[in-house]
């Protein structure tokens, strides 16, 4: 068979650039932890002001540069011999309130690899691995990346853009953070609406003790976390209920739309932020895309079938969920309110 140098060439083009991201991953995680990103986003520095800056060793730091630098995610000044980060790379870097935390997304990186015996038996098993089964960098992970989105568009974007709930939290409502994890987002929530109570349900009773502390650490005094599945909580006449990149993991999704109708008020508000997806495999093969697909297959996908579930995947898309809520949940009123570059935002109504 006759091999097409041109084509040939260009796979290897992108397999070569993959795996430059891939064996770099643990470098971002050790920049991020020794707080390398930080320093460079403060000045620019040599390798020898870098490695004192943050108490390192010169000769480890010349290589972490120079792959950081081939990479894209440092600059370099050849005159000077200096290295640094531009405003862009420092907001996605080094800044925890930025839009996008990168060496978060490193952690469910890691996470991936502490579970792969696990979900290649999965392959050939077809079971599942709960969600409390994995390593807790993931956690962590987690909470890091989606917090970034959540700072950036949550209270001024995805919020206002639900039928009346900024008014009805400002006036003192009630709401539930359903699978709420470590409560990166009812915390930012009750942070915003101090007349409003919020309730995070989580079925992982560690991370809802996370959740517990995160919240006295601040001072929030206006949100309580309790240890719930998703179709059990006890919780009535809640004004918005959200779920927050969760929905499409569970192990019944349909129960957990059917019983959030059932909690709701009668104009009440349910808000479904999904990953971003369109509605069919083409629509989703592209970078953000590939990045989904790949967490679903090492952990949404086995969160659900763990407890039985349809195994929606994060790419699922808006068509299928709004089968689930709807169809199955019972909901009257279904639309798409916001999107960002990683996220849809659905709004329910009853």
């Amino acid at each position: 068979m006759a091999i097409d140098e041109q084509r040939l060439n260009a796979f290897l083009g992108k397999a070569v650039t993959d795996l430059g991201a891939a064996i770099s991953a643990t470098l971002i995680q050790i920049g991020d932890a020794l707080g390398f990103y930080k320093a460079l986003a403060d000045e620019r520095l040599t390798p020898a002001e870098l490695a004192e800056r943050t108490g390192t060793h010169e000769r480890y730091i010349r290589e972490w540069l120079g792959n950081q630098a081939a990479g894209g995610y440092v600059e370099y000044d050849e005159a000077s011999g200096r290295y640094g980060l531009s405003e862009e790379q420092a907001l996605c870097l080094a800044d925890p309130n930025g839009p996008v935390d990168l060496p978060g997304a490193y952690a469910i990186v890691e996470a991936m690899f502490h579970a792969r015996e696990r979900t290649e038996e999965h392959f050939r098993s077809g079971q599942g691995m709960e969600w409390g089964e994995h390593h807790p960098c993931l956690f962590h992970g987690t909470e890091r990346f989606f917090r970034a989105g959540y700072n950036a568009n949550l209270i001024g974007a995805w919020l206002p853009a639900l039928d009346g709930v900024v008014e009805k939290l400002r006036r003192g409502g009630k709401a539930a953070d359903v699978g709420c994890g470590h409560g990166a987002s009812t915390i930012l929530m009750a942070q915003a609406f101090s007349q409003s109570h919020f309730v995070g349900y989580d079925y992982h009773a560690p991370s809802v003790e996370v959740a517990r502390t995160r919240a006295k650490a601040v001072g929030v005094a206006n949100a309580s976390f309790e240890v719930a599945d998703a179709t059990s909580y006890d919780g009535r006449d809640f004004d918005l209920i959200a779920f927050f990149d969760c929905l499409h993991d569970m192990g019944d999704p349909v129960g957990a739309a059917r019983h959030a109708r059932g909690a709701l008020k009668s104009d009440g508000n349910c808000m479904i932020v999904e990953p971003f997806a369109g509605d069919s495999v083409k629509d989703n093969l592209n970078p953000v895309g590939r990045v989904y697909f790949a967490a679903s297959t090492q952990i949404c996908v086995p969160v659900s079938l763990a407890r039985h579930g349809p195994a929606l995947g994060a790419q699922a898309g808006e068509a299928k969920l709004r089968d689930v809520v709807v169809g199955g949940g019972g909901f009257q009123r279904f639309r798409r309110a916001a999107e960002t570059p990683f996220n849809i935002v659905l709004e329910a109504r009853p």
